[in-house]
């Protein structure tokens, strides 16, 4: 993925590689999250963890949990606690639009990549259905003939 986009310039602090090979992505959305500002710093410079976190929708907004955001270390006082839940900024007919989903299908919302888009820290996050243990399987298989059929046609031999 290229670090540009017609909004201007985009940096990806922090990815959930995970993800797509537990989660068939349905739809995804670009939200904005509410930091304070040691916390922002601490994004800035990397020190986030997106593995476990999930959205939940709560009296009519989205809140991000379980998401790591480490303690800025020159801030002692101002750090709030690592793992605290965080709202996230969107339109009110998304966040309707996402409850309805969630409630009418068993799906669920993740974050898949946080990231900074003109100084401001943004969170990609994704309507999402669980994968059975075959789909895992079928994607296991899927990027092992990408991975030898780019290696093949790299080393220039013929694919058997």
């Amino acid at each position: 993925m290229s670090n540009k986009d017609v909004g201007g310039k985009i940096k990806i602090v922090a990815d959930n590689r995970k993800a797509s090979f537990l989660y068939e992505i349905i739809e995804k959305y670009e939200a904005g999250i509410s930091l304070y500002g040691p916390e922002i710093k601490s994004v800035k410079s990397g020190k986030v963890n997106l593995s476990d976190g999930y959205v939940v929708i709560k009296n009519g907004e989205a809140l991000l949990l379980n998401v790591h955001i480490s303690p800025y270390e020159k801030a002692a006082r101002e750090n709030k606690d690592p793992l605290r839940t965080r709202v996230l900024l969107l339109h009110k007919h998304e966040i309707l639009r996402l409850l309805g989903k969630i409630k009418e299908k068993n799906l669920t919302v993740i974050p898949l990549k946080i990231y900074l888009k003109t100084g401001k820290a943004k969170v990609e996050i994704a309507l999402v259905k669980g994968k059975k243990l075959y789909d895992k399987r079928a994607s296991i298989k899927e990027r092992e003939n990408k991975r030898e059929l780019e290696k093949a046609v790299k080393g220039g031999r013929r694919v058997q």
